[in-house]
């Protein structure tokens, strides 16, 4: 199960990293960084705005964990659109974490035999006579979506123009079904799940939205097309009609 727990995989060589990318070498700025990780702790240091560019740009930053660059790429990104909850991120960078292990975006467990090519597959099973299963299919909707989609949206939009595939709103719409399900499930409940599930469908497009320029920016920062620039415009104008 994916949880919302990436913050605290964060441990003190990362927080010491994170002073030194802030402070870049003047002792002024790192008393000024140590001063306020004292006062309002880890959160405080990740939210500043100089980490991001220090983290790319620095030689230092090839020294940063795997945890602690996705959650700063990805708390960033959301708070450039306005979205800022803390577990939010936290949960979405969890996500790219989990899936990038092997074959884990296509099972629901790591000892679930079953492996799911579409989202339409997992929709199938989404009402499974077993609770955990049907618990964990509802979640792994939502999240295999939001993977798909924040992630690789280049090429699903080819997909779509070459094999008819389904758009960027499908899968929101897939997206948003999965979380709300999940949030619905009373093992959510049990959990203490429902709340942040019931988030991120709410913000399902937020979160699209926050990766798709992650991914850009950094993953596949070399590939031009129309149908990116076409998408980039859609959402910056859906966004600033939204704000």
């Amino acid at each position: 199960m994916i949880l919302a727990n990436v913050r605290q995989m964060l441990g003190r060589d990362d927080a010491q990293l994170v002073l030194r990318l802030i402070a870049r070498g003047s002792a002024e700025e790192q008393e000024r960084a140590e001063g306020a990780l004292r006062d309002g702790g880890i959160d405080a240091l990740l939210d500043d705005p100089r980490l991001l560019g220090a983290l790319i740009e620095s030689p230092q930053g090839a020294r940063a964990s795997l945890p602690l660059f996705a959650y700063v790429v990805v708390r960033h990104a959301l708070r450039r659109l306005g979205e800022g909850d803390r577990v939010l991120a936290d949960y979405a960078a969890s996500v790219l974490l989990h899936f990038g292990l092997r074959d884990a975006a296509t099972r629901v467990g790591e000892t679930d035999d079953e492996v799911y090519a579409t989202l339409a597959e997992l929709l199938r099973d989404v009402e499974s006579a077993d609770a955990r299963r049907s618990f964990l299919v509802r979640a792994h909707l939502g999240n295999y979506a939001l993977w798909l989609s924040g992630l690789f949206p280049d090429y699903i939009e080819s997909r779509r123009w070459r094999r008819g595939g389904p758009d960027l709103d499908y899968y929101e719409e897939m997206g948003r079904r999965g979380f709300q399900l999940a949030a619905g499930h009373r093992l959510a409940a049990e959990h203490g799940l429902a709340p942040l599930y019931a988030a991120a469908a709410d913000r399902f497009a937020v979160l699209r939205v926050a990766l798709n320029s992650v991914s850009d920016a950094l993953l596949f920062p070399n590939h031009h097309s129309p149908d990116r620039l076409m998408r980039q415009v859609r959402d910056e104008t859906r966004w600033k009609w939204a704000s």
